[in-house]
């Protein structure tokens, strides 16, 4: 057993780095960059390029010598809106996604700020000869040439020495450290080493980017108020759809089983949201029974735990009548009928206790929503649990909170499943852990 939770914690740390990966990934090509959007309007380049530094969206992806500056704003052509710091001479003109600089005719890209210290490099994506900063360049076999800029100097301009096309130009500044990477970056929001005790922390997301709350803090309190409101839906679905499921297979193609089938496919039917809508306007709007929004008592849950459970009722009823239905085909069912035991012992001893690896299993998928919450209901009632702070990050496009939330709740899964595996072997000794 030992050995076995060894090597599955091992496995475990794979899967989290992988996750990690994969959400770093999205978020670097999806996302993009967020700095100008997270300043508001008209933000400047020096407090844009603070934002990326910041957020280590600047930075070179895995490894380089090289991040992002805005001491000269970056221009690519192929998108049409104006670009404000840049002199562009009227003889240009733009064509499919480039600029068209007839020979020698210039454009000046204007300084923002002082960048300090060293060189300023500027990468050009271009066809056919420019002059950079008194540097004559010819574009490379990706079609691409690079100069660099001293950082002591004005503005910059770019001539056509024959008529070219320009893509794009964009500026970097030195990177002191190589390895300090956007992919480095998201390893220490996961594992943070320190030359002090404890010498580890872990999930190191810092702030959010709205409220400037640490993220560690917004979890922990959200992540209880989703509790109290998942876990009595859990357990009331449950202790419901277990019995009526064996009702339905016990009884299997007679009129309680038809009913009970009926029931679970209409419920199964109604979509979530009209649930919700139909729950609200019914009970709280017209009848007035419940409260519609808050979370200020435990009775402000009583509507969304009702809806919850009449939502996941049917389905629960309509899996574990499967296997019920499964089990009661079994040898061992028909020896026990044969021996003449209890209805009791048939049914909760035999029948239940045989068919708990599969449930176990289903229930190993759901618990991490236990803790993470519920999208639809938190917003729809006004709950202020991890699904809710979960919408907000995403309206707020804050990608620290939505990163957070997403290796939350994989490592949630991870866990449950591995709980879940060492549950199954004490309940089925045929089990072997390996």
């Amino acid at each position: 057993m030992k050995r076995y939770i060894m090597k599955r914690l091992g496995y475990s740390v794979l899967v989290m780095f992988g996750v990690m990966l994969i959400c770093f990934l999205l978020f670097k090509f999806a996302a993009g960059d967020p700095s100008a959007m997270l300043l508001g309007k008209n933000p400047s380049p020096l407090e844009i390029e603070q934002m990326r530094d910041k957020l280590s969206v600047g930075q070179p992806l895995v490894f380089g010598r090289w991040r992002r500056t805005e001491c000269y704003s970056s221009a690519d052509f192929s998108d049409e809106k104006d670009l404000p710091s840049l002199l562009i001479p009227a003889a240009a003109s733009r064509k499919k996604g480039e600029l068209l600089l007839p020979s020698g005719t210039s454009m000046v890209f204007k300084r923002n700020f002082d960048p300090g210290s060293g060189h300023v490099l500027a990468k050009i994506a271009f066809s056919g000869r420019l002059s950079c900063a008194g540097v004559e360049i010819s574009p490379g076999f990706f079609g691409r040439a690079s100069v660099q800029v001293p950082g002591t100097g004005g503005d910059l301009s770019v001539e056509a020495v024959e008529d070219s096309s320009i893509g794009s130009v964009e500026f970097h500044k030195a990177n002191p450290n190589p390895f300090d990477s956007q992919l480095a970056s998201s390893l220490r929001e996961l594992v943070t080493f320190s030359t002090s005790f404890p010498y580890l922390s872990f999930f190191n997301f810092g702030r959010t980017l709205i409220t400037r709350e640490r993220i560690d803090r917004v979890i922990w309190r959200s992540m209880w108020i989703s509790l109290s409101l998942m876990l009595p839906i859990f357990l009331v679905e449950n202790l419901v759809a277990v019995p009526l499921a064996m009702i339905a297979a016990v009884f299997r193609g007679r009129l309680a089983d038809k009913l009970i089938t009926v029931v679970s496919v209409s419920g199964m039917s109604v979509s979530y949201i009209v649930l919700i809508v139909l729950g609200q306007w019914i009970l709280s709007y017209r009848l007035g029974i419940f409260p519609v929004w808050g979370f200020e008592s435990a009775y402000h849950l009583a509507l969304p735990v009702l809806l919850g459970t009449v939502s996941g009722v049917g389905g629960s009823v309509r899996f574990y009548r499967t296997i019920f239905l499964n089990e009661l085909r079994k040898e061992y069912m028909r020896t026990a009928l044969s021996k003449g035991c209890s209805p009791f012992s048939i049914y909760f001893r035999h029948l239940l206790g045989n068919a708990a690896v599969p449930i176990v299993s289903r229930t190993s998928t759901v618990l991490p929503f236990l803790f993470t919450g519920s999208l639809l209901l938190e917003s729809f009632f006004g709950i202020p649990g991890l699904g809710y702070e979960a919408v907000n990050a995403l309206n707020n496009s804050d990608l620290q909170m939505l990163k957070a939330l997403v290796l939350l709740t994989a490592l949630l899964f991870v866990a449950m499943n591995l709980l879940a595996d060492i549950a199954n072997s004490y309940l089925d000794p045929r089990i072997r852990l390996e």
